[in-house]
């Protein structure tokens, strides 16, 4: 893959100056950095498509936690949105976690409050 996920970007960072650091280790299909459809700022991430895989792998193990802009970068490897959103997004925010958390918040803790409760009245 020759896509490249770019995180901790600096809010002035752009899709130009973006491509121009990362021109350094091959030839930049597409370099964007993904802004807020309301305000239109940086949301401190982008992506940099390369148009060979040993060009996205260099520009990977340079990068990744250095400093770009004033800000420490975290490079890796692009993940398709599709299996990104129902793998990582489905699986531990809908039901690892919700569950855990309703299970201990509901029956633990509520269950020993609503005891403590019974014997007052």
């Amino acid at each position: 893959m020759s896509k490249l996920f770019i995180g901790g970007l600096a809010w002035q960072t752009d899709d130009s100056s973006l491509r121009r650091k990362f021109e350094e280790f091959g030839t930049v299909e597409e370099a964007v950095v993904v802004k807020d459809r309301d305000t239109g700022r940086s949301r401190g991430f982008g992506f940099v498509r390369f148009s060979s895989d040993d060009d996205a792998t260099a520009a990977m193990n340079a990068m990744n936690d250095q400093e770009f802009d004033g800000r420490r970068i975290r490079v890796d490897k692009a993940t398709d949105r599709g299996s990104q959103r129902s793998g990582g997004g489905g699986g531990y925010g809908g039901g690892g976690y919700q569950s855990g958390g309703g299970g201990y918040g509901g029956g633990g803790y509520g269950g020993g409050n609503g005891g403590g409760n019974g014997g007052w009245h």
